[in-house]
This record gives C-alpha cells, structure tokens and sequence, in this order.
C-alpha cells in the first residue's frame, strides 16, 4: 500500500501542474478579454468625440503601479501639452491618490499636478502641491523655484521670504538666493515709502543691505530717500557705495552723487571720487566734464570731452560736447545748424533702449529688477556702447 502511494506521487504533483497551468491560462484570457473590452471602448469614445469617457476607460484600462506609472504620466502631460488641462489634472490627481505608490513616484506624480494647476491659474492650489514637494529630496529646488514664481506673481513678498529663510536653514545659503532675498526686502519698501512709512522703509533696505554683499538696489534706494527729505549728506554716503557693489550700475548712481555732492557742499570729495571713477562709463566722464568747465572754463571741458569720445563714443557725449560748442558760439550762425543737430541726438536717445538683460536680452527705457521676459532677478544692467554707457 506505501508503494502504491509512493507511486501515485508523480501523478497527482502533475495532474496539480496541468490544472494550475489551465487555471492561469485561463485567467489570462479573462484579463485579456477584460482589457480588449476596454480598448474597443475607449477608442469607440475617441471616435465619438467624448475624451473624458475616454480617459476614464483608459485609466480602468490600465491599472495603476510601479510598471504602469510612466505611461499615466506619459498620458497626463499629452493632455496638458494639447492644453486640455482638466484632463491632465483628473490623471495626476488619479496618480497622487494612489497608495501601492513609493514616496517618490508619489512626489513625481505631484510635480506634474503642480505644473497642471499651474498652467490652469489655479495658484493656491499649486503652492499647496510644492509646498509638499519642498519634503523630496529630488524635488525641492524646482518646487522652491515654482513658489518663488507664485509669490512674486500674487506679490505676496512676506512669504517669499519666509520661503527663502527656510531653504537658507535646510540647504544653506547661495548668492542667488542671497539676491532674491534682497530684492524682495526691497520691494516691500517700495510699497512702504508709497505709504509714508519711511522708518519701515529704511529699516527694510537696511535688511536687504546685510542680505546681499552685492546688491545695489538698496543703496540707490535709501540714496534717493535721502535726497528728497533734503539728507544730501547721508545719500551721498550710500550713493558712493555704489561702484564698490557693482561697478555696471555707477551710471545710474552718478548724476544722483554729482547732485547730493552739491547740496552737502562735498565738493572736494566728489572730485576724489571722480578721479577713482571718471573712466568707468559715459554718465561718469560727463560728471567730469562738468566739473571742469565750472573750475577751468568751458573751453577746457570741449577738448577734454573731446579726447573722451574718441577713446570711448557715446550719443550721450557727443550731446554734451554739442552743448558746450553752442554756449561757446552763442552768437554764431552755426549755432542753428548745431540745435538741429542736438535734436536729432536727443530724439535718438529718447528711442533707444536703456536697460537690457544679460540673461535672455530684453530690453527697455526703465529698470526692471525682476526680468519681465526670463524673470530673473538683477539680470538687467544699464547697456554699454555708442548708445548707452
């Protein structure tokens, strides 16, 4: 009887493969029905112009995990890229949703979303999503990124900044996002001065000051403060800091210096400075000129601005030296021919752009601390040349 049992072995682990291979083939094809249903389906209201029927087969279609992730995000961003933004959104929110999903598919599936939201103008709902990506290791910068974008567009500059001191405490300090930072105290003291409130004022520009070891913003702000609450002295002590920052923006500082230098009677010392400084831009070696023919004539000034133009030409110099040549020929039939002259400069200067930004090439007659076109911070500088500096 044990032998015949022994025997009987091979048989039944056998008849038990034969049955489970059945069994298994069978539930494949019942998988296989199931999911060429489906498809017929959702082609069928592809076919019939009804998408949203359509996403909803497609994503019963395909069960969602670890395998299937790429092809719904893959079928998310198709929908968002055709602009069809409600889909793309019901796709990741299906994604983000999902528990059989590691952390970081999770967190990938969010990025999506928060791009969806994004570009649909739904903002609280994307600073929801990137304030939760701020946790990814793999993540953080393109969610602090987007944030920053958010903030600055809904000018919300108090939590900019709170976002930037915490990414200054969980990842450490950077120059750019030293600068952001201080132009985002800075911003928040123009709306200040806008209101009167010059203490807050000051003490926000002061902020931005020890934020940024190069930033110039401040320093021409709090120097203009100066200047129109009849402080020459102390603007002219923040002006004068300005080419020790960045020395591509002493043509803005310049004519502010040469008039608060004026007012304070610190003449002597703007003439030290411009000895430093004179040969740095156009605004630079006008000032120079000007000081020269208050101490030695106008005469001295013509050649000496002269000399400067054919070193380094400029629309703004030669329309100085056309000045000077008229106060000199005042009486000269010339001078007519002169006037028309510094008309046309003047008029070329009026239409040609002042600023532009190093980092995409905008450019325009105002400053734009904040690119308008690649919104980057600080990137646009007073142009250099024939038409500019």
């Amino acid at each position: 009887m044990l032998e015949l049992l022994f025997l009987l072995l091979p048989v039944a682990a056998g008849y038990g493969w034969v049955m489970g291979r059945n069994s298994l083939r069978h539930a494949q094809q019942k998988q296989s029905k199931i999911l060429s249903r489906h498809y017929y389906r959702g082609l069928n209201f592809l076919l019939s112009d009804q998408p949203d029927k359509a996403v909803d087969t497609l994503i019963k279609m395909i069960s969602v995990d670890s395998d299937t992730l790429e092809t719904h995000i893959a079928m998310g961003n198709f929908f968002r890229h055709r602009g069809e933004l409600d889909r793309a959104i019901r796709i990741h929110q299906t994604l983000v949703g999902k528990d059989n999903l590691s952390a970081e598919q999770k967190a990938l599936a969010l990025k999506e979303l928060g791009r969806d939201y994004l570009l649909a103008g739904f903002l609280e709902r994307a600073e929801a999503a990137y304030l939760q990506l701020l946790e990814s290791d793999k993540h953080y910068l393109e969610a602090q990124q987007q944030l920053f974008n958010i903030y600055q567009t809904t000018k919300e500059w108090d939590r900019a900044i709170e976002l930037a001191e915490r990414m200054v405490a969980c990842h450490g300090d950077n120059d750019e996002l030293c600068q952001r930072v201080a132009h985002f105290y800075c911003e928040q003291a123009a709306i200040e001065i806008q209101q009167d409130n010059l203490k807050q004022a000051h003490a926000l520009l002061q902020k931005a000051v020890r934020s940024d070891e190069h930033a110039v913003r401040p320093f021409l702000m709090l120097g203009k403060l100066a200047l129109n609450h009849a402080q020459a002295a102390d603007a002219y002590d923040y002006l004068s800091q300005v080419p020790e920052r960045d020395i591509n923006w002493l043509s803005e500082a310049m004519p502010l210096i040469e008039t608060a230098a004026q007012e304070s009677k610190r003449l002597a010392e703007f003439e030290e400075f411009l000895e430093q400084h004179w040969q740095k831009c156009a605004s630079a070696y006008l000032a120079k000129t000007r000081l020269v023919a208050r101490q030695v004539g106008e005469g001295e000034a013509s050649s000496f601005l002269l000399q400067q133009l054919r070193r380094s030409p400029t629309m703004k110099g030669f329309r100085q030296l056309m000045d000077l040549y008229l106060k000199q020929d005042a009486a000269n039939d010339s001078g007519n021919s002169l006037r028309m002259l510094q008309e046309l400069v003047d008029e070329q200067i009026q239409r040609r752009p002042k600023y532009r930004c190093g980092s995409c090439g905008f450019s325009g007659q105002s400053i734009h601390w904040l690119c308008p076109s690649c919104k980057k911070w600080g990137t646009v500088k007073p142009i250099k040349g024939l038409d500019g500096e």
